[in-house]
């Protein structure tokens, strides 16, 4: 009898392997100093250092300031608060992450960022758990975060920064970035009636008390812009006896003052002038 039950107990036992889902990667956190999460492999996916410095960030001197010393605090082990960089878009907010990062990590080898998608945001409480017992200290960073999938999102997230009974990573850092600071969707009208989609707009907006650093970007001024649009041009060696108004030019035809709009307005400076950016 056994041994006629045998081939099925195989069969029915290799089909059982085939449908298990395959086992996460082994993390090998020294090939690289930045990652991207892959949340269906539970991967880490190498990537190249981020090539843009500190210090060539212009116009945004408080914030970096700010950011960069509580990125210290935590890579060297000190309390630190999960930050919100919240404000205009083309203000730097991506940028300061990942720049100081990079300045900060150049001093601290077991300093590490991880970038997840904010699709994703659901996959956070098990790729904090799943970083809770390594040596190294990661920054994860997030960035444009709204919840568009609703409260489900928001609550995955604060899952993950109160980590729950056994309390969130200490080598853990959470940084989001956001255009809204209250990280409300786009398009928050849902057909549940007023009293739920109240109740969801509370659980989404509670997130942001999660986060013990806000740090605000707002719009730049005529000065600052082009304060930035100068040093962009002295860093890179551009001249141009008009630079001022062809820079306000260029911003009234974007429509925005930025440093972004500063950059791109620097790019096409370069251009016409036939030269390269390092950058």
């Amino acid at each position: 009898m056994d041994q006629d039950l045998r081939p099925l107990l195989l069969r029915i036992a290799e089909a059982l392997e085939r449908l298990a889902p395959a086992a996460s990667p082994r993390a090998d956190f020294g090939a690289a100093r930045l990652f991207r999460h892959d949340p269906e492999t539970g991967g880490f996916l190498p990537a190249p250092d981020y090539p843009l410095s500190l210090e060539a960030l212009v116009g945004i001197e408080r914030q970096k300031g700010r950011f960069l010393e509580n990125l210290q605090r935590f890579a060297r082990g000190l309390p630190a608060n999960h930050v919100l960089l919240w404000g205009v878009r083309g203000t730097g907010k991506s940028s300061i992450a990942k720049a100081a990062f990079m300045a900060v990590a150049s001093e601290h080898d077991d300093l590490k960022l991880i970038e997840v998608d904010r699709d994703q945001v659901t996959a956070l409480p098990g790729l904090f758990d799943a970083l809770r017992d390594r040596a190294e200290r990661f920054v994860v960073l997030c960035d444009d975060l709204s919840f568009e999938d609703g409260a489900a999102a928001a609550k995955a997230l604060k899952s993950a920064l109160e980590g729950g009974v056994s309390g969130p990573p200490a080598n853990v850092l959470f940084v989001a970035t956001s255009n809204r600071r209250h990280l409300m969707p786009r398009g928050h009208q849902e057909d549940r009636g007023l009293i739920a989609t109240a109740e969801d707009a509370e659980e989404e907006v509670s997130v942001s008390d999660r986060f013990g650093l806000w740090i605000g970007f707002p719009p730049m001024d005529q000065p600052t812009y082009l304060q930035a649009v100068c040093a962009y041009a002295e860093r890179h060696g551009l001249s141009d006896p008009d630079l001022d108004r062809h820079a306000l030019q260029w911003a009234q035809l974007r429509g925005a003052r930025s440093g972004r709009v500063a950059w791109q307005f620097i790019r096409d400076l370069a251009g016409a002038q036939g030269k390269s950016l390092p950058l």
